[in-house]
């Protein structure tokens, strides 16, 4: 049995009580939300439902029963609540096949042969395992077969009929433009045109036409301008008892590979489909209590379903992503919603039949042939191509057009190993000499049959020379980790200098006996940087640029790459660091970060106006605005540290004889910024010298009256922060974390406040070990 996951309610509902309300305040209970989202599948389902019974050359009915079968009985079985089931778009190419080889009922008895393997695998919880396939093969796969299915589709729009080869259907394609059947060319142009601007229809009477879906207002329309022309139409039988399915006659090897087909496209497109309806729900804000998706509880679902459709002759049955982001899109919260689409699907099979007669066929295979052309996505194109994959994708989709769809995944199967061989095997090493150095780069993995390769590059290294060894593949075997050691220990017993650098330019290993910059020794003593003076220049000048200099010879080469991505895709930090402008704070030595990471504003005292303050400076809350409300960072961080002079100012002030006041008039620039800490400096001397109940240090006690002042202005500036609207709205959203830092100079620690307890409470290196 499945462990049932824990339901989550948001704060504003929970199970039996209402939905938060419509815009006009009243509230939508989740009944009334899953019936009207089961209409609005209901409607999408009925059209599309019967093309796709059109495009095999099944009975029309056999659509209708997948349609009713797939919601009612995946619904009520599968484990992915709001994903509706219905006649599977992916298995289009190979339902036609399967009867035009083997005949209808014996088509019914491979998809209920089809949907007992599902039943088994989903029984031994392989269902995550069957999404270790790339995506680029998945994404392929349904690309191929969506090109067949438009090609074949695109016979009917023209007035003839379709081949089962999508190379013979190409081949016959000039010859068929050049001579259509101008009413079924004219239907299926009215059907792709409505397809298309439905969903852009302006204005108030838009919105409003937009509440029908376009593939039925698509094949309504149709239908009305087809009335008075001669075209095929739809035709459906007699509702009767169905011969019961008939095992096919032919080579076992042949029907098993059949079988094999249908469960392994049927549980992709279910599984592929699933996972994408989970990020759907995900996304939505006034989600309801729903279940989470269990993978293999579905795909035993789609299992029962498939047994069940192809008994009473239906088609196979796979999860859809059209009806079922249609179904998340329109409100739905539960299964209820997938299984009252099927009731209406039958009750409309039962009852509308004379009005579904009059249909034109032209107008379901422009339907049809608008999703195979969807099924080519140019975001998986491109996505596929970022991550190296491209080879896999047109391998899939070239042999599911040419070979057929098993042989298409074999052969994308084939390809992606081919790929990862090759990646493992191809290594390029090159050896460059730059000013300072010898640089030898490794692109690839490195095995042992990049060793000699390896031996020959660092044999180009001459004695004594200052060598860095770019790593930039994610693998290294022993051999070659022996090799490049052994080398290393070499050279700089030559008397040598070597660096390893992993990927991104990050250190692997470095000699302990001979000197190393690393980033933060130009703050070390400035041993690296600091010019011989000459009395002439000042040496803080000089400095610099040293130090500029240093950057451009080391440091820059390694932060090119990523400083370019920076400034093409522009800033996407994730927080906002608010501290001192105090030269000992180097944020991004206590934080680990590098460019792109934080938005900083460093400031004297790390001070946050509040808004509206009298006086006060726009420039700290309008960084504040930009982070909040454009970079949209997820966290603040408030950071004071120990030996603050602005603290130490505040204290000063207030201890004079007209420091009450902390200069009201304010005589200087400093002066009239310090005003702003003296919320800070009046919270600290309500709680008393101890500090006792209000800000503490978890190791040890405070120090003195300036490091009290410090944590107390840090909890103080964090109240100022929540006084802005944005700010307020974004913690209240749960979107964005405040937090307080304390960072003590001398120590070279950190603390981090637990607001609940008002206690800092150091970060030890243990911390990383947790994560």
């Amino acid at each position: 049995m499945h462990a049932q996951p824990t339901q989550t309610y948001p704060p504003s509902s929970a199970p039996g009580q209402d939905a938060p309300p419509e815009p006009g305040g009243r509230p939508r209970s989740g009944w009334r939300r899953d019936l009207s989202a089961s209409f609005v599948v209901f409607l999408i389902a009925i059209p599309l439902s019967l093309g796709i019974a059109l495009a095999t050359g099944a009975p029309l009915q056999a659509g209708l029963i997948a349609a009713a079968v797939g919601g009612i009985v995946a619904g009520l079985l599968g484990g992915a609540p709001l994903q509706v089931s219905g006649a599977a778009t992916g298995l289009v190419v190979v339902t036609a096949e399967l009867v035009q080889r083997y005949g209808w009922r014996a088509t019914c008895a491979i998809t209920a042969l089809a949907g007992l393997a599902q039943l088994a695998l989903g029984a031994a919880r392989v269902a995550r395992a069957a999404l270790a396939i790339s995506p680029a093969i998945m994404h392929g796969m349904l690309a191929g077969i969506g090109v067949t299915i438009a090609l074949g589709q695109l016979h009917v729009v023209l007035g003839d009929s379709p081949s089962l080869s999508a190379l013979e259907n190409l081949g016959a394609l000039p010859s068929q433009v050049m001579h259509p059947h101008p009413p079924a060319l004219l239907i299926g142009a009215v059907t792709v045109g409505v397809l298309l601007a439905w969903p852009r229809l302006p204005g108030q009477a838009g919105r409003w036409a937009r509440l029908l879906p376009a593939p039925l207002a698509a094949v309504a329309l149709a239908t009305a301008a087809s009335l008075g022309m001669e075209l095929p139409r739809v035709s459906l039988p007699d509702w009767e008892v169905q011969a019961l399915p008939t095992l096919p006659d032919g080579p076992v090897l042949g029907i098993f590979a059949a079988v094999l087909t249908v469960t392994l496209v049927a549980s992709m497109e279910s599984l592929l489909s699933a996972v994408a309806m989970e990020r759907l729900r995900a996304e939505r804000s006034d989600e309801q209590a729903a279940a989470a998706t269990e993978l293999d509880r579905e795909l035993a679902g789609q299992g029962a379903a498939n047994v069940v459709s192809g008994l009473l002759g239906g088609l196979p049955i796979a999860g859809g992503a059209i009806r079922g982001s249609a179904n998340i899109a329109a409100g739905a919260t539960s299964r209820k919603s997938a299984v009252l689409h099927g009731v209406w699907v039958l009750v409309c099979a039962g009852l509308l039949t004379a009005t579904l007669e009059v249909i034109p066929l032209a107008a379901l295979a422009a339907l049809v042939m608008a999703v195979g052309v969807r099924m080519v996505s140019f975001a998986h194109i491109k996505h596929v191509q970022r991550h190296r994959e491209f080879p896999m994708y047109a391998a899939t989709l070239a042999s599911v057009v040419l070979l057929g769809v098993l042989q298409g995944v074999a052969v994308g199967v084939a390809v992606a190993a081919l790929l990862s061989l090759r990646r493992l095997t191809h290594t390029r090493i090159t050896v460059t000499e730059e000013q300072a150095c010898h640089r030898v780069r490794v692109n690839g993995q490195l095995t042992f049959l990049a060793v000699p390769r390896l031996s020959r590059a660092l044999g180009q290294v001459p004695d004594e020379a200052n060598a860095v060894v770019e790593l930039g593949g994610s693998f290294m075997d022993h051999a070659a980790y022996d090799a490049l050691h052994s080398w290393s220990n070499a050279h700089r017993a030559r008397g040598g200098w070597v660096t390893l650098r992993g990927r991104h330019g990050r250190p692997i290993a470095e000699p302990v006996s001979t000197h190393a910059c690393r980033p933060w020794t130009p703050w070390r003593n400035h041993h690296c940087t600091r010019p011989a003076e000459t009395g002439a220049d000042p040496v803080g000048g000089r400095q610099l640029l040293g130090g500029v200099s240093a950057f451009q010879r080391n440091t820059a080469p390694l932060v090119r790459d990523e400083l370019a991505r920076l400034a093409r895709e522009g800033q996407r930090p994730s927080q906002l660091f608010l501290t001192c402008a105090d030269s000992r704070l180097v944020t991004s030595m206590i934080t680990s970060s590098g460019p792109g990471d934080l938005f900083t504003v460093r400031n004297v005292g790390n001070l946050m106006p509040p808004p509206d303050n009298e006086g006060g400076c726009d420039s700290v809350a309008a960084a504040v605005e930009y982070a909040v409300e454009v970079l949209k960072v997820a966290s603040i961080t408030v950071c004071g540290h120990s030996g603050c002079g602005a603290m130490q100012a505040l204290l000063d002030i207030a201890a004079s004889p007209a420091g009450q006041g902390l200069a009201p008039d304010g005589q200087t620039p400093l002066t009239r910024w310090l005003r702003h800490g003296r919320p800070s400096l009046a919270r600290m001397q309500r709680i008393g010298r101890l500090g006792r109940g209000e800000v503490a240090l978890a190791e040890r006690p405070v120090a003195d009256d300036v490091e009290r002042l410090a944590l107390v202005n840090v909890l103080q500036q964090l109240d100022h922060l929540m006084a802005h609207a944005c700010v307020a709205r974004r913690v209240a959203e749960g979107s964005l974390h405040l937090q307080g830092m304390y960072f003590h100079v001398a120590e070279a620690q950190a603390y981090v406040l637990d607001a609940r307890s008002r206690t800092f409470t150091a970060v030890r290196p243990e911390v990383l070990d947790a994560v």
